[in-house]
């Protein structure tokens, strides 16, 4: 290993590690993620996304997921909390007549009771009172979730010790709470799917930008663990772990 290079490349990844919305085209080809889930999250949503749906999507990031589905632009509202991403709401969703707003906190969305038929979320925060609240008798959420044990072996690797930064994410805990607040499960699947990196550099633009699991993470003090990680993808071709996912729909009754 050429270990100053190595760390110059990685340096370089460090400093380009910004995204809008949610995208991760800087690393496409150089790693995959849950390519082998049981389930299809988009197909899911379309099953309950009937035409004449009032849709809400919670936490829409860029809203790149919310407009693959060709749902009518006025019968979408959709929210984000997070300032780049509002900013980059504000200025590609109204345009095309889909109803944004910046929403920080999701137990207070500024949505009448029981005006939405289905209300969604992948990978963002959501409460779930405000969504008995928003939905209409019948309606059904659906969300695909993050769950606690997601990438530890990478954090492991890389941050040895680090506590799970969101402890109680795990579909059984989901599970209780939906049906606590009255709803009824429609779907309740949970799985750890692959995760894989061909090179460290992609790897490193990775724990920047995901800096909830690799918190305090940098080159420079982390440096002796990316040798680390080079002499284990030199070894086995490939850095992996398990990314840890659950899916839920559940609706109010009707």
């Amino acid at each position: 290993m050429n270990l100053e290079l190595l760390k110059k490349q990685w340096l370089s990844e460090e400093h380009a590690a910004h995204i809008h919305g949610w995208d991760f085209s800087h690393i496409a080809g150089r790693y995959e993620e849950c390519q082998d889930l049981p389930w299809d999250y988009k197909d899911t949503v379309l099953h309950y996304l009937t035409p004449e749906a009032k849709l809400l999507d919670i936490d829409t990031g860029g809203g790149e997921f919310l407009l693959s589905l060709n749902h009518f632009p006025e019968r979408i509202s959709a929210t984000e909390g997070y300032p780049p991403n509002i900013a980059l709401c504000r200025s590609l969703l109204p345009p095309l007549g889909i109803n944004f707003r910046a929403a920080r906190d999701v137990r207070h969305l500024p949505f009448k009771d029981t005006y939405f038929d289905i209300v969604i979320n992948r990978h963002g925060d959501f409460d779930v009172p405000e969504l008995y609240r928003i939905l209409k008798p019948g309606g059904v959420f659906i969300t695909q979730q993050v769950g606690a044990e997601n990438d530890r072996a990478l954090v492991e690797l890389l941050l040895p010790g680090t506590e799970l930064p969101y402890p109680d994410q795990y579909l059984k805990k989901a599970r209780e709470n939906f049906q606590k607040a009255g709803f009824e499960i429609l779907i309740a699947q949970e799985a750890f799917s692959k995760i894989r990196f061909y090179d460290v550099g992609a790897l490193v633009w990775f724990a920047r930008i995901i800096e909830w699991e690799f918190p305090g993470f940098s080159v420079e003090s982390c440096l002796n663990r990316l040798y680390k990680a080079q002499e284990l993808l030199e070894k086995n071709g490939v850095l992996e772990a398990s990314a840890h996912r659950f899916l839920l729909a559940a609706a109010k009754p009707g």
